[in-house]
């Protein structure tokens, strides 16, 4: 690009040009995006902080059991911290916290909800590889005056935006307020996320699948039929090679996605066959999905388009397959046939 497009400008056009976002999403999204630089400064520091350092476990659990990183907690409190005085929200909703936080009184109340997975694919945050947070924001549901978690159960397609920071070799904003998906990022040296990428297009065909192949004989017989396929290349029934990758940080497997196209698939298991999936419908899928299919991709759970899911509970689980979209469809097709 010519010149450079700040994230600021680029929101502003939305609001007063396109007309896509009211000025207080865009004043929420410019708080959000400025805890995730607060929240990669905090990354790139890993163990500069000596006594601070921020690696390691913290010693606690969240409400899914999960053994809690210093990092995720960090995050989580400066995404709070940073949004609950603005006078946007009325309340917030995290992977990290048992139950949803309530914008204190002290401070003016929104109409916005804010969803977030602080930081996602935090196991890889001792050995530096690239993790993020994902986000997603919902209008409060009207003639409600107090909030409660009923207020949050709201399906995908009712977002009115969603993005993901992707904290690697460069910090990269991602966003969508349904009108295409837009990349930033963020200039260092100017403390700005700068435009560098817009209207995305992921291609509809592809070669490239991510996937935890290590679980593969716990998987049902559509997923382990769709892979096995990929497998078998050009001897097999799809005619051509495909390449694996997986990072265990579904931040960084969906940003090489929308980057370059491709598959990724978290399947429901037999391991716990009482959840309908590992990733949060609500925090990670919802937001991931949104984004896919603005780029021109598909999200699915195998059987229903995961926008579509109503939600029953606030840690909600799903099956996720989502990026490119022949590829979406043909794992759907063959769950159809169970």
């Amino acid at each position: 690009m010519s010149q450079k497009i700040s994230l600021t400008r680029y929101l502003v056009e939305q609001q007063r040009i396109d007309g896509h976002i009211p000025p207080e999403l865009r004043l929420l999204l410019e708080v959000v995006a400025r805890a995730c630089k607060s929240i990669s400064q905090a990354v790139n520091k890993g163990a500069l902080g000596g006594e601070n350092s921020i690696l390691g476990s913290a010693g606690s659990e969240n409400v899914q059991g999960e053994v809690q990183k210093k990092l995720d907690i960090i995050a989580n409190e400066v995404l709070i911290e940073a949004n609950e005085w603005g006078g946007h929200l009325a309340a917030m909703a995290s992977e990290e916290m048992d139950n949803i936080y309530l914008v204190p009184n002290r401070y003016p109340q929104g109409e916005y909800l804010l969803l977030f997975d602080p930081l996602d694919g935090s196991s890889n945050i001792d050995v530096n590889v690239s993790i993020g947070t994902i986000f997603s924001v919902l209008k409060k549901l009207e003639g409600h005056a107090a909030v409660e978690e009923s207020d949050f159960l709201q399906a995908g397609n009712q977002q009115v935006a969603a993005g993901y920071c992707v904290y690697g070799p460069q910090t990269t904003l991602v966003l969508t307020v349904g009108d295409g998906v837009a990349m930033f990022t963020l200039d260092r040296e100017q403390g700005s996320f700068v435009l560098t990428e817009e209207n995305i297009t992921i291609p509809a065909d592809t070669q490239e699948f991510a996937i935890n192949m290590s679980n593969m004989r716990h998987w049902d017989e559509p997923v382990k039929r769709y892979i096995d396929e990929c497998l078998q290349g050009t001897d097999g029934p799809r005619g051509k090679n495909f390449n694996m990758r997986w990072i265990a940080s579904m931040v960084a497997d969906v940003h090489r996605i929308l980057t370059r196209g491709g598959v990724f698939l978290y399947p429901w298991d037999k391991r716990e066959p009482e959840k309908a999936g590992k990733l949060r419908l609500m925090y990670e899928a919802n937001p991931m999905s949104w984004l896919i299919e603005q780029a021109g991709g598909a999200a699915t759970n195998g059987r229903q388009r995961i926008m579509d899911i109503q939600p029953a509970k606030l840690h909600e689980r799903v099956s996720v397959m989502l990026g490119s979209k022949n590829e979406v469809e043909r794992v759907s097709a063959y769950h159809s046939k169970l």
